[in-house]
C-alpha cells in the first residue's frame, strides 16, 4: 500500500483554502493534522479552530496526530471535528487502552504513536488494538527536521510483527520524507508517509505526491 498524507503543518495558513483545493485535487489519501500544546512538545500549532474550515473545504480525510499531554481529555472533541483518523503518543498516557476506546466509540480509525527514542517494541502488545502505528522519523515538535535511519529497522521490525500476525494494521512514517527516500520507506513496509516539507514546499506539489506514490 503507498498511501501519502501531506502535512498541513507546512501549508500557507495565509491562504489555507488554496492548498486545500490543492490537497483535493492531487493523489494524496490523506491530509495529515499536526496539533502541538507546547508542553508534550516545545512548539504551539492548531488546535479546534482551524479544524472546522479544515474539515469543511478539504475532501481528504483528515489524519490527526495529536502531540499533546492528557490526550484523554481531547480526543473526543477532535473526533466531533471531523477527524477521520486520531492518533497520541504512547509516552504522554500511562495506558492507551481506554483512550484508544473513546476513539472508536466515536467511529473514527485510531493511532498510537511514538518518538525516535521509544523502543520499539513498546508497541507489540497494541498491535492488534490499532488501525495505524505511526513511526516518528524525527522528533515530534518541528517540521524540516533530517530523517533519522535508525527508522528504517523500526519499521522492518513492525512490519514483521503484522504480517506474523496477518494484521490489518498500517504502518504511517512521519519526519524527513520526501521523493529522496519515499521508494525506500515502502520498500521497507511503511504504508502512510507524511511529508509537510517536501509537498508544500515544492514547486509542483501535485507533481512531488505523485513521485512519492510511484
Amino acid at each position: 500500500m503507498k498511501l501519502i498524507a501531506p502535512s498541513v503543518l507546512s501549508a500557507n495558513f495565509a491562504d489555507l483554502r488554496t492548498d486545500l483545493e490543492m490537497i483535493n485535487r492531487s493523489d494524496a489519501d490523506y491530509l495529515h493534522v499536526d496539533v502541538m500544546d507546547g508542553v508534550f512538545v516545545p512548539n504551539i500549532s492548531f488546535g479546534f479552530p482551524l479544524m472546522v474550515p479544515m474539515h469543511k473545504y478539504c475532501t481528504k480525510p483528515l489524519d490527526v496526530h495529536l502531540m499533546i499531554v492528557h490526550p484523554e481529555k481531547y480526543v473526543e472533541r477532535f473526533c466531533d471535528a471531523g477527524a477521520w483518523s486520531v492518533g497520541f503518543h504512547l509516552e504522554a498516557v500511562d495506558d492507551p487502552l481506554p483512550i484508544l476506546d473513546l476513539i472508536k466509540a466515536k467511529g473514527v480509525r485510531t493511532c498510537l504513536t511514538i518518538n525516535p527514542d521509544i523502543d520499539v517494541k513498546r508497541l507489540v502488545p497494541y498491535l492488534d488494538k490499532v488501525d495505524m502505528i505511526l513511526l516518528m522519523s524525527v522528533f515530534a515538535g518541528f517540521g524540516g527536521q533530517k530523517f533519522i535511519p535508525e527508522t528504517m529497522d523500526k519499521i522492518r521490525f513492525i512490519r514483521q510483527e503484522i504480517d506474523r500476525r496477518g494484521l490489518p494494521t498500517l504502518i504511517e512514517i512521519d519526519g524527513g520524507v520526501g521523493t529522496q527516500n519515499a521508494h525506500e520507506l515502502f520498500a521497507a513496509g511503511a504504508d502512510v508517509l507524511v511529508a509537510g516539507t517536501a509537498v508544500f514546499g515544492a514547486l509542483d506539489p501535485e507533481e512531488a505526491i505523485r513521485q512519492m506514490k510511484s
